[in-house]
């Protein structure tokens, strides 16, 4: 199936003053204070301008850095990466493919037994769909990231 995640004007229009600054003016909201540093919950994070699936919960850590951290996207062509020359730095900066949504930046200190990398992005760049939401809201082919099959039962194995 494919879909259309690019820009509209009618998207960008609904945008918080944040995260117009944070999507398109390429900007950086505090830590500690955005919405999804310390969530939990299982389910999808998407482009808050397109709707296009980024990250997965499955794949979230606590980093300590007080932004919302993962350790890859959800399909790799979700993102691009570039070099960020700004505020006398070189960093890694990481946009979303569909609508070129500014999302944060790719560090190279995430877990390594996950590959090493922690993608530190912005909660304003993103929406959280919970699990329980995924099909109603047109996200249903990920609910099978979510399923878990216990293989063992304790009456095939007593402990």
């Amino acid at each position: 199936m494919s879909y259309d995640y690019r820009k509209t004007p009618e998207a960008l229009s609904r945008l918080t003053d944040r995260q117009f600054r944070v999507t398109q003016k390429d900007g950086t909201e505090p830590a500690f204070q955005n919405e999804y540093w310390n969530n939990h919950e299982p389910g999808i994070y998407v482009d808050v301008v397109s709707g296009q699936p980024l990250f997965s919960s499955i794949d979230k850590y606590d980093s300590g850095t007080g932004w919302p951290s993962f350790t890859k996207p959800i399909v790799a062509d979700a993102v691009r990466s570039e070099t960020d020359r700004s505020f006398g730095m070189i960093r890694t900066e990481v946009r979303s493919t569909g609508a070129d949504s500014h999302l944060g930046h790719l560090f190279n200190d995430g877990p390594a037994d996950a590959g090493g990398q922690r993608y530190c992005m912005n909660s304003a760049a993103l929406r959280f769909v919970p699990v329980p939401e995924l099909e109603a809201q047109g996200y249903g082919e990920y609910d099978s990231l979510f399923e878990t099959t216990d293989t063992t039962s304790t009456e095939e194995h007593p402990s």
